[in-house]
């Protein structure tokens, strides 16, 4: 049995903490978030924005961002497609965005993958995994929520271990449900593990929302 290591809430009170730092001011903090959408509504697109304006130390709908490296784990296109979208996006392309289409999936080499990349380049703040499902692998436990607690507990402890935010394309249920929540793809285990989710929707052909739910410690601010 190991002894419980407690602190009183007096020396707690006293203690000095680094402030959060945010990505994008007051809106994506240190840590691990969920960007959830249908099918072809432009979540890959919203990525690639939030990139480009990272990596360029551009402003984000008018909020500051930290410039730094990032790397795109964009696991459902090609390259070609990449090029693409960046053309239509800009015409100077920086060198601190850096892509892949492949990776690991978790618990098979995905974390040491990640860990090699922060080594390499040690001024990066933004990963971004598109798609959540990519680098899962197909599984027979029956428990649905502590599978999905798990596999998201181990992206949100290399974010807080190494200081960057961690970004994940997500889809959402079929159904519409009037808690944005529970239209998040899986069990209520991916949103348990993560500091925030952002749910995008399509309310007419010209109309779009994006919803900001802060779900751990810090509180984004929502659009």
């Amino acid at each position: 049995m190991t002894k419980l290591e407690t602190i009183t809430a007096e020396d707690l009170q006293n203690r000095t903490y680094e402030p959060t730092h945010f990505l994008v001011d007051e809106l994506i903090p240190e840590g691990l978030h969920i960007l959830a959408g249908a099918p072809k509504i432009g979540k890959s697109w919203l990525a690639l924005w939030l990139c480009l304006c990272v990596s360029q130390g551009q402003p984000l709908w008018g909020f500051a961002t930290t410039q730094g490296e990032v790397l795109y784990l964009s696991l459902e296109d090609s390259f070609q497609r990449i090029q693409t979208r960046l053309f239509d996006l800009t015409e100077d392309a920086p060198p601190t965005l850096h892509f892949a289409i492949m990776a690991d999936t978790l618990k098979h080499g995905l974390e040491q993958q990640i860990e090699q990349f922060l080594n390499e380049h040690p001024n990066t703040k933004l990963v971004v995994i598109d798609t959540l499902q990519r680098v899962r692998s197909v599984g027979g436990d029956s428990n649905l929520y502590a599978n999905d607690y798990q596999d998201i507990g181990l992206l949100k402890k290399l974010a807080d271990r190494r200081h960057i935010a961690i970004l994940l394309i997500h889809h959402l249920r079929k159904l519409h449900d009037d808690d944005p929540m529970n239209m998040i793809s899986g069990s209520t285990g991916l949103s348990g593990a993560a500091d925030s989710a952002f749910v995008l929707q399509k309310h007419s052909r010209l109309a779009m929302s994006l919803l900001c739910i802060a779900l751990g410690a810090t509180s984004p601010t929502g659009l």
